[in-house]
């Protein structure tokens, strides 16, 4: 039944993460940078903060009494991840909900299981094993997954009329789009370092009376404020340098509706890790597989937002049958990775 709810919990976590967005989409009148100012400051100052309180005890105390080296190590590896997360919603508007997630979390899966090894010299040791080569093999899948995505890009950009791209995704563009998700897919993995590099202040949360299920949420606050710096930087000097800055108080737009939906976006996003955490606490001796139905659960849910938002409208069988396949490849390695740490 454990099991159960972690899968349970997952799917609510790749729902999250799927559906974060769409609130963006009602935002009227605001610049790209502003609303995502906005949303950025519920992501990763308010929504991290309010529920660290409320499910780690003297989380105060905790991250004062965590060394500065450490903090410092968390914060800079938040502040490179925020780049990554920066570029994600670039991603978003260039490539849509359905092409940008495939792309953007298919490279993020592949750079966020190789990183690692490589980092600490363990990579020749890794392919070395069974399990270590269906790893790899998986990620030479989602790899092919992403280049299929790319072609039913291509073919969209084709067949259809400008007029009808931009009626479905209001500012797509396959160059642009792409060469922002593969350097946001890169830059993401360094999630999982400030992860690794926070374990202590993890660690130091469950002595002071954290629930093991929240433990991560101490680190969170850390990570995701190196994540606020990267993106407040640019997101106030696009503002500047676009004079969008009256945003924030154009009368003329319904400011108090546009803060209302960046703050759904932000703290939608946010559950995505309180979620995933809480599963993964979950799985048992099937904990191998939390990151596979993270992702796959993402990936599937991105992918009917962007079908059930029409993004594909317009475009012919064949390119239909295209991005189908993509992205079945793409969420097919993440079960591919997944059997791989099963064997480890």
């Amino acid at each position: 039944m454990a099991v159960i709810w972690g899968v349970v919990l997952h799917a609510l976590g790749g729902f999250a993460s799927g559906s974060f967005y769409l609130p963006y989409r009602k935002v009227k009148g605001w610049a790209w940078e502003s609303y995502w100012l906005v949303g950025g400051l519920f992501s990763w100052l308010v929504a991290p903060w309010v529920l660290g309180y409320l499910t780690v005890p003297n989380l105060g105390r905790v991250l004062a009494e965590t060394p500065t080296e450490t903090l410092a190590w968390v914060y800079f590896w938040g502040v490179l991840w925020g780049t990554g997360g920066l570029t994600f919603g670039l991603a978003m508007r260039y490539l849509g909900l359905s092409l940008g997630m495939a792309v953007v979390l298919g490279l993020c899966a592949v750079f966020g299981t190789l990183v690692p090894p490589i980092w600490s010299g363990q990579f020749g040791q890794l392919m070395s094993t069974l399990s270590g080569q269906v790893i790899v093999a998986g990620l030479g899948v989602c790899v092919l997954g992403i280049c299929v995505c790319g072609v039913a890009g291509m073919m969209k950009e084709k067949s259809l009329p400008e007029a009808e791209k931009k009626a479905t995704v209001a500012e797509f563009d396959l160059r642009k789009g792409f060469l922002v998700a593969v350097f946001s897919g890169v830059m993401s993995a360094c999630f999982s370092f400030g992860l690794t590099a926070g374990q202590s202040i993890s660690d130091r949360a469950v002595k002071y009376g954290a629930d093991p299920l929240y433990m991560n949420n101490a680190a969170l606050v850390v990570i995701l404020l190196g994540g606020l710096t990267t993106n407040a930087i640019w997101a106030i000097y696009l503002n500047i340098r676009n004079r969008t800055y009256t945003d924030y108080t154009n009368v003329s737009t319904p400011i108090l509706w546009n803060i209302l939906f960046c703050a759904m976006a932000g703290v939608t996003w946010y559950f995505q890790f309180f979620f995933y955490g809480m599963g993964d606490s979950k799985m048992g001796e099937y904990r191998f597989s939390g990151w596979t139905l993270h992702m796959a659960f993402i990936i599937a849910f991105s992918s009917f937002w962007g079908l059930y938002l029409h993004e594909w409208r317009g475009a012919n069988r064949p390119t239909m049958r295209t991005i189908t396949l993509g992205i079945l490849i793409v969420v097919f390695s993440t079960v591919i990775v997944g059997i791989g740490n099963y064997l480890a």
